[in-house]
């Protein structure tokens, strides 16, 4: 099922949370009178985490709603931006990059290893119901590579063996802390040990 269509097993009704109405109003609060309808995105985002990582339609009506504007222009804001999920994907959502650099250093091995242990197809739920994973286009950490993003978090600098145990992890519903799985700070160049004992970035 494409992540950008609509799923077609839809929940009734939706409406934020104590947590998510809170952080919407927050966000409402710091625009101008009259100009509410530009928080839509980041409302979105608040639904979309609430609701396991997807937003239904009742989710896009409700915000409407809060927002005072019409559904259509919610749905439109929706469909359009491919961070947000119209579809479920699971507890831990995997995007695996494979544009040029990340594919250079093994993103291929990283795809293979999400087929063998989250699910065969991409935009597929795993068989525990809490994974699924999708390859995307770049995601700016390029000197990284190969990087995933999970939910909101990057795992960087990875291979085939700490990416099966980040997989197993969230598989198990124990996601192993994001972040580089080389030591690399930040996005500082590895450094690299010369035959005369001298390290350089």
């Amino acid at each position: 099922m494409s992540l950008r269509r609509p799923s077609k097993n839809q929940p009734e009704s939706f409406e934020f949370n104590s947590s998510s109405l809170e952080a919407a109003k927050n966000i409402i609060a710091k625009y101008p009178e009259g100009k509410q309808q530009s928080a839509v995105m980041a409302l979105l985002y608040i639904a979309q985490r609430q609701n396991n990582n997807w937003i239904p339609l009742a989710a896009m009506k409700y915000i409407a709603k809060f927002l005072d504007m019409p559904y259509i222009k919610v749905y439109e804001v929706a469909t359009f931006y491919t961070m947000y999920n119209l579809a479920p994907v699971g507890k831990h959502f995997i995007q695996v990059c494979t544009t040029t650099p990340c594919l250079l250093r093994g993103a291929d091995k990283i795809v293979k290893l999400c087929k063998e242990n989250i699910s065969p197809n991409e935009n597929e739920i795993s068989k525990k119901g809490n994974c699924s994973w999708m390859e995307v286009e770049c995601l700016g950490a390029c000197v990284s590579a190969p990087m995933v993003q999970i939910n909101d978090d990057y795992y960087e600098d990875l291979d085939e063996k700490s990416t099966k145990e980040i997989l197993i992890s969230l598989i198990n519903d124990k996601p192993l802390k994001p972040g580089s799985y080389r030591g690399r700070k930040n996005t500082s160049s590895e450094k690299i040990s010369t035959s005369n004992g001298e390290k350089h970035a």
